[in-house]
Order: C-alpha cells, then sequence, then structure tokens
C-alpha cells in the first residue's frame, strides 16, 4: 500500500506501462507466430508477413516494451530463418525438376 501521494502516482503509472507493455508484447507474440507457423507450411505466405512483423517489432522497440538489441536480435532471427526456409524450398523445387 503506498504511503504518499507520490507513490500512489507511481503505482498508477506503473499499472498504466504495464498494461500498455503487455498489449504490445501480445500484439507481437502472436505476429511472430503466425510468421513461424507460415515459414513452416507456406514460404510465400512468410515472406508476405515478414515486413510487418518486422516493423511491429521495431515499434514495440520504440515504446520501451522490449530493448533494442532484443529487437535487432528477434528480426535477425526471423529473417534468417524465412531466408533459409525459402532456400530449402526452391532447392527441393529444383530437386524435383
Amino acid at each position: 500500500m503506498a504511503n504518499s501521494k507520490q507513490a500512489e502516482k507511481r503505482i498508477r503509472q506503473s499499472r498504466v506501462r504495464r498494461d500498455r507493455n503487455r498489449a504490445a508484447l501480445s500484439k507481437l507474440r502472436t505476429s511472430v507466430k503466425a510468421l513461424r507457423t507460415a515459414a513452416d507450411t507456406d514460404v510465400e505466405r512468410a515472406r508476405e508477413l515478414l515486413p510487418g512483423t518486422l516493423s511491429l517489432i521495431d515499434v514495440t522497440a520504440r515504446k520501451g516494451a522490449i530493448h533494442a538489441n532484443a529487437a535487432a536480435r528477434r528480426k535477425s532471427r526471423l529473417a534468417r530463418l524465412v531466408n533459409c526456409r525459402a532456400e530449402a524450398a526452391s532447392a527441393s523445387g529444383a530437386a524435383a525438376e
């Protein structure tokens, strides 16, 4: 329990920030999950989803919900995932011909 007006205000601010960060992270996780699923099943769909997901990661980092280095790491890993899946799909398609 807060003992001063200042402490009460900090609690209110923390609650607002926590809710805002939760929403941003939830949206980000949903987008990343959709991208990973698409990378496993449909590479073209994954390529379509990649720019939007990378942009969402940037926005989340800019808002402070995740650290800038964490954002860079996530973007790098997702781009690498999609590119590797695309190469594998094109290699298997070329081998089938």
